[in-house]
């Protein structure tokens, strides 16, 4: 029987793990993100799942660790969570009316054996009013998620369309990591 852990303390992953009907344990990969700038959006993505799975599988023998990041990039420019109320709105006020990336990077370590990929999604945000933006900030489902908002929260109401992995936004690349584990 395969084991897995999980080396995210995300509750959206978690969640769509679940789906997969996997085994798994959590382990909080708590690591400094060591951001290479010299790398491509895709490739940063799945170097920093990549560092967050190795972290947690070096005490972890015979066991498949999962490690995610996400990115949101807009006008060429990574947003990640905000700092504060102010670097929030900002990122909304910058992604209102206008459509962004989101990437999905995963890594699978298992002992001396990585698997990296990513998917991901263009989504297009309704323009939204200072009222809005002010508003949803008051719910503070913006303040622990990358670009300030959640797609399957409170924030679905300001999503006009997306195109690809609906799953990748919410922070689990799912149909390529079920492609993967059902040949291990």
């Amino acid at each position: 029987m395969n084991k897995f852990v999980l080396a995210s303390g995300s509750p959206r992953r978690k969640e769509l793990l679940a789906f997969l009907d996997i085994d798994f344990t959590i382990e909080v990969s708590d690591i400094c993100e060591d951001l290479k700038e010299t790398l491509s959006f895709p490739e940063i993505v799945m170097d920093l799942a990549f560092q967050k799975a190795q972290h947690i599988a070096k005490n972890h023998v015979d066991t498949y660790v999962l490690g995610f990041d996400t990115l949101v990039i807009s006008n060429n420019q990574a947003l990640g969570k905000p700092k504060d109320r102010l670097d929030g709105f900002n990122m909304l006020k910058e992604l209102s009316g206008e459509s962004h990336l989101v990437l999905t990077g995963c890594a699978i370590v298992y002992n001396d054996t990585v698997d990296m990929f990513y998917d991901g999604a263009t989504v297009h945000f309704n323009r939204m009013t200072d009222t809005e933006i002010n508003e949803y900030l008051d719910t503070n489902e913006p303040f622990d998620k990358a670009g300030a908002y959640g797609i399957q929260g409170y924030g679905a109401k300001y999503i006009k369309k997306i195109e690809g992995d609906y799953y990748s936004v919410m922070g689990v690349p799912l149909q390529k990591l079920y492609n993967k584990l059902r040949d291990l």
